[in-house]
């Protein structure tokens, strides 16, 4: 069997990691460029700590500033483990998504101890700063990254699916979700997808696969990569009916 993955590359490797221990095959094909914006900088001083919400976002930050002393509350395992990774000692996971990790902020934070720095692309998700500002806590949103959109599929993608070679196709983003829609409508190959599973990683992101006509669509349990894996191997074990 072969999988999509249609994240960021550096996202992509540890999906395709965990995939492969499943017995598939992976075919990568990055909806979204991830590029640094122009003359970025960021201003730590005086901040109490760093918000991530994306592995990209701490990639950003960890390319332009030395400092690791800061701790890190991140949206989810994915961006903390990135975290960790990148040198940063003091991190702590939400588990979800951005009204999580407003909880995880608001439960473990003092807002009088400074500022929190949000390391952001130029779109987002959610509201954390007005969340967190309605709470008391300022947030500096530092646009360090922008994710850029393909123009179209790639060659090799619409060969797979043309040739009817795919079997599944994760989501984990309302952004590559609709990316795709767009794109393979553009592309006349909608009629292709109906042997495929998809697997989006909230109700966000299957809003906007729901429109194509997939072999069978299944939202995560929670808005995990873990929780996205939990439903593949369901259906694995199942055989997808």
């Amino acid at each position: 069997m072969r999988a999509l993955i249609t994240r960021p590359k550096e996202d992509s490797e540890a999906v395709a990691g965990a995939l492969g221990q499943r017995g598939l095959e992976v075919m990568i094909e990055p909806l979204l460029d991830i590029e640094p914006v122009a003359g970025a900088q960021v201003e730590a001083e005086g901040a109490q700590g760093i918000l991530v919400t994306s592995a990209n976002g701490i990639r950003a930050l960890a390319r332009l500033h030395p400092g690791r002393d800061l701790p890190v509350w991140a949206v989810g395992d994915s961006s903390a483990r990135t975290a960790r990774e990148l040198g940063f000692a003091k991190v702590e996971s939400a588990g979800g998504d951005v009204d999580t990790l407003a909880e995880l902020v608001a439960a473990r934070v003092d807002p009088a101890q400074g500022a929190l720095l949000h390391a952001a692309g130029s779109v987002t998700a959610g509201d954390l700063s007005g969340r967190l500002s309605a709470l008391g806590f300022e947030v500096r949103r530092q646009v360090l990254y922008k994710a850029v959109t393909a123009a179209a599929l790639s060659p090799g993608l619409e060969r797979a699916l043309r040739d009817g070679i795919l079997d599944l196709a994760l989501f984990f983003s309302p952004r590559t979700a609709r990316t795709f829609a767009r794109l393979v409508t553009q592309a006349g190959l909608e009629g292709s997808l109906g042997g495929i599973a998809a697997y989006g990683l909230s109700a966000n992101v299957t809003a906007e696969l729901a429109p194509l006509p997939w072999r069978l669509m299944r939202e995560a349990g929670q808005p995990t990569q873990a929780a996205l894996l939990a439903a593949i191997d369901e259906d694995l074990k199942r055989g997808f009916h």
